[in-house]
């Protein structure tokens, strides 16, 4: 097909690119920062001949880049909002449209002003799982006890409701019951054990989703049901090239999912935002990207049998970290490459934020092109896609190494070398081969208390603890696994990943093996998608008969919203002091976060997931101990029950098929009554969505730049403060600020729900901010949320010692250490410190999306020198801090800070552009959005 009368050349796009931004060609690599806007600018030609252009890899990306640069000026993003982020989005433009109605502005002038989805599933709580699955105890490499046993028994259809035997309880829900349904009941009729917690009908998280499609333009609201953000874009959305108004375009999508790189394996421009940002996203403001430079990864060799898409992860992720590529593209060419399924690739370009790199890209080329037909792309679609991406030189051909375009620099991988992994036990890039997880554990055990070690007593290694669970007798030891998840992350888009497990299930299940029913197993899905083809392909019930029934799609397990744990093996891990272990199958973890009493976790691919559920114990060497004894007593191993690589891509080629791509929708959803009105109806009484008090006093003047004038410190931190430190994501802990504040409201500690169902509700999530059990705090000299309260000398509650200051009229900054900021991106994470008063936090570095969210909210990220930090500064972090702002601040200018006592140091202001400092002056960005209105 020839495209050349329906696009402008890239040599076009990258002249306008040119003229527009001021970009200069002759400086290889330029640092110089791309702009997007929503002007309404056009080009005048349409119709221009294609040029061909030499392929480095600054010009490669300037004509990615470049075209798109120019193209946002044309309103052609797409925004992906997860609920988490999404919800609070919607509330702050709710609230924008008072603020600016106050002030006599028509309030719907505050909308999105580009295409902007909206995903649902997105956070799953989980409230039940594995109801009465009659499980029997699996011996062999375990903790149960040693006489054999058979297969278990399928679970019922129906899980119960939580109150009898050893199920949870259910949690309540908001009154409009179908909306938030239980999956599984029948048409027509109420959920069960559906409880009200609040009269609150219109105001539930999910309820809100009619107001925001009606009210606002530009917003489309996937319903429950389909699928978590990433696997809607890479299933339902993402096209590779766009048509619009008479152009073609390559696709390109920021989002707020940390998974929204995955897009990436499919030949698509895309990367992750806050939710600060996105909502500037929305509202047409400015995106920012410095033209970052181009590492090229070249795969070789050929792929392990026994390794999954995931060891590849991990190994790649590896190398790359140790490489120091932060902030840079990774581009993957080489033979290596064409091994690799369009799914192993989105799972691989998934691990970019891991590295510290923007993107990890995938170049599109006749893999790609296979994988859209077993979608929903018609064969004019794909010719189109294939014509215009080999028009442009974005259609690449791995083998013929004369197309290799030339990187900043090159790092070579062999995937002969790579070994089936796992990581932990407290951070991702603690990476363990499978064969050494054994002695690793116990090495950890041994260990000081640190990133990996736990500091066991010889004497108390060897601790077991009997407990009942279900009439029978088991043991915990140190080791034990007592939480197991195939959950809705980066695996689940991976068919090639999730067949394997759900082909080792069935083998599981078929030799005699079992899951101890104590361990709270779970399977999440990335998307019914996933349900469909598990079950088509009959793994499905075996995967059930041990325990990992479907609880819903989305993020569930990974974010801390795990089923409890039954009490009696609560109690055991309390009363042995017990190392207990969570196996998940996502990309993040950190101590703590699945549930406070499991001190150990590991990311896992699915199949070991499966493994090491049926094994019981992290303390097993696979190759040389069996996973189980059947009911004849023969020794199961793991390789007896893995598939081959062969098996599991025949499975994949026979049931991932074009059907399964088909849309869906969901008919109650849509004909949800809802409000007319373009101001949002807040209830005062609801507990859930509030009104924030971002756009308090908003005043139409800009307010001259303020000094920080002896602040205190609110708190004193160590390195690698996570965002999961910041504002916490899991349960709400019942003697927290949180829980005061909604016991207030006469909600009893089971209708707390968690911080992410309560993410519309400033009140709660203010309150949550640094509300961790596992902040280490120096003042305190222990982890949890806690501070010092310099002028008493009292041990309050964060919040509590943040709300004395603001009464008093002090100002207050953090000192931190390096990395501040790292972890997954939450808008709270900006919003919580801005609504407690910090004006600045100083630390020795910072994760950089973090550091674009406090400078979002109005918040000075403040670096110190290198080579400096608080303890060399002889800092003790009771003293008051002065930072004197100039009239008129520069990026990456520096200030001065005096103290109290006399010390006086140089910090660097981490303002990158002239865009920052405007957003910083305004108050942020919120401030800053409403301002244009006024």
């Amino acid at each position: 097909m020839d495209t050349s009368c329906l696009c402008p050349s890239v040599s076009y796009w990258r002249q306008q690119f040119v003229t527009v931004m001021g970009f200069t060609q002759k400086k290889r690599m330029s640092r110089t920062s791309w702009t997007g806007s929503s002007s309404s600018v056009k080009p005048k030609c349409r119709s221009l001949q294609h040029e061909s252009f030499s392929r480095t890899s600054r010009e490669f990306y300037t004509g990615h880049l470049g075209s798109k640069a120019f193209l946002k000026r044309l309103n052609y993003f797409h925004l992906l909002l997860s609920v988490d982020s999404g919800i609070p989005a919607m509330v702050d433009l709710a609230a924008m449209r008072d603020a600016v109605a106050k002030h006599g502005v028509d309030p719907s002038l505050v909308n999105p002003k580009c295409p902007t989805d909206l995903i649902v599933d997105h956070s799953l709580q989980i409230d039940y799982s594995k109801c009465a699955i009659q499980n029997t105890p699996n011996p062999g490499g375990g903790d149960g006890p040693s006489q054999n046993q058979g297969p278990s028994r399928s679970a019922p259809s129906r899980p119960l409701p939580r109150g009898g035997s050893h199920c949870g309880g259910q949690r309540g829900t908001c009154s409009k019951a179908a909306a938030c349904s239980d999956p599984l009941a029948s048409p027509g009729q109420p959920p069960a054990s559906v409880q009200q917690i609040e009269n609150t009908p219109l105001l539930c998280p999910f309820h809100l989703k009619p107001w925001c499609s009606k009210a606002f333009k530009n917003v489309n609201v996937v319903p429950p049901d389909v699928g978590a953000v990433h696997q809607v874009n890479l299933e339902y959305l993402s096209r590779v090239v766009q048509v619009r108004g008479g152009f073609i375009y390559p696709d390109s999508v920021v989002g707020t999912d940390s998974h929204t790189t995955m897009i990436n394996g499919l030949g698509i421009l895309g990367w992750g935002v806050g939710g600060i940002e996105s909502e500037a996203v929305m509202l047409g403001q400015p995106v920012s990207l410095t033209l970052p430079q181009v590492v090229g990864c070249k795969l070789v060799g050929s792929i392990n049998p026994l390794t999954t898409s995931i060891d590849i992860v991990l190994g790649i992720t590896k190398h790359l970290r140790q490489a120091g590529i932060a902030g840079k593209f990774v581009e993957f060419f080489g033979p290596g490459v064409s091994q690799l399924s369009a799914p192993d690739r989105t799972t691989i370009a998934n691990m970019c934020p891991e590295y510290n790199a923007t993107v990890s890209f995938f170049p599109v080329d006749q893999v790609t092109i296979k994988h859209f037909k077993k979608t929903n792309f018609t064969q004019e679609k794909l010719e189109l896609l294939e014509s215009y991406m080999r028009a442009v030189k974005l259609f690449r051909c791995f083998d013929d190494p004369s197309e290799d375009p030339q990187y900043s620099e090159v790092i070579e991988i062999n995937l002969s070398s790579i070994v089936p992994y796992v990581s932990g036990p407290k951070r991702p890039q603690d990476r363990v081969a499978v064969c050494s997880m054994k002695e690793d554990f116990q090495s950890c055990l041994d260990e000081k208390v640190g990133f990996k070690g736990f500091h066991i007593s010889k004497e108390k290694q060897e601790t077991r603890v009997p407990f009942l669970h279900c009439g029978r007798e088991y043991q915990l030891a140190h080791g034990s696994v007592v939480i197991a998840a195939v959950i809705s992350c980066t695996n689940n888009c991976n068919p090639a990943v999730m067949l394997t497990a759900g082909l080792m299930a069935k083998k599981a299940v078929e030799a005699g093996l079992v899951v101890k029913p104590y361990i709270r197993t779970s399977l999440a899905p990335g998307s019914g998608m996933v349900t469909h083809y598990l079950s088509t392909s009959g793994v499905l019930p075996y995967f059930s008969q041990l325990g990992f029934e479907v609880i819903g799609y989305g993020c569930a397990t990974c974010i801390g919203n795990t089923a409890p744990l039954p009490e009696a093996v609560v109690d055991a891990i309390k009363q042995g002091d017990l190392v207990a272990c969570g196996v998940l199958s996502g990309n993040r973890h950190f101590e703590g976060r699945l549930c406070d009493c499991v001190r150990a976790n590991y990311l896992a691919s699915p199949p070991l997931v499966v493994a090491y559920a049926i094994a019981g114990t992290v303390g097993i060497n696979f190759e040389k101990e069996p996973l189980g004894v059947t009911s004849e007593g023969k020794e199961v191993y793991l390789r007896d029950i893995w598939p081959s690589r062969e098996e599991v891509q025949q499975t994949e080629e026979d049931m991932v098929i074009s059907s399964i791509f088909k849309d869906k929708g969901n008919t109650f959803w849509n004909n949800i009554d809802c409000p007319e009105s373009i101001l949002f109806p807040w209830d005062h009484k609801s507990t859930y969505i509030r009104s924030p008090c971002f756009f308090s006093k908003l005043s139409k003047e800009v307010p001259p730049p303020q000094s920080i004038e002896n602040a205190h410190a609110l708190l004193f931190l160590g390195d690698k403060v996570t965002t999961d430190h910041i504002s916490p994501a899991g349960s709400i802990a019942r003697v927290s600020a949180a829980a005061k504040y909604l016991q207030s409201k006469r909600l009893t500690p089971r209708e707390f729900n968690s911080y992410g169902a309560r993410r519309g509700n400033d009140a709660v999530m203010t309150r949550g901010t640094f509300a961790s059990i596992k902040l280490q705090n120096r003042f305190i000299g222990k982890s949890g949320p806690k501070t010092l309260h310099i002028p008493s000398g009292q041990t309050l509650d964060v919040f509590e010692a943040a709300e004395r200051y603001q009464r008093d009229g002090i100002h207050l900054i953090i000192l931190a250490g390096k990395d501040y900021g790292s972890g997954n991106s939450r808008d709270w994470v900006a919003k919580g410190p801005y609504l407690l008063g910090v004006r600045a936090v100083i630390a020795e570095s910072f994760e950089k999306l973090h550091k674009n969210q406090l400078v979002g909210m109005g918040i000075m990220p403040l670096e110190f020198l290198p080579g400096q930090n608080a303890d060399s500064l002889e800092l003790n972090g009771k003293e008051r801090f002065t930072i004197t702002l100039p009239e008129s601040l520069s990026p990456r200018q520096q200030l001065n800070v005096n103290t109290s006592q006399g010390k006086s140091f140089i910090v660097t202001a981490l303002f990158d552009t002239e865009m920052d400092i405007i957003l910083f002056q305004h108050g942020g960005l919120l401030r800053y959005v409403a301002r244009t209105f006024l």
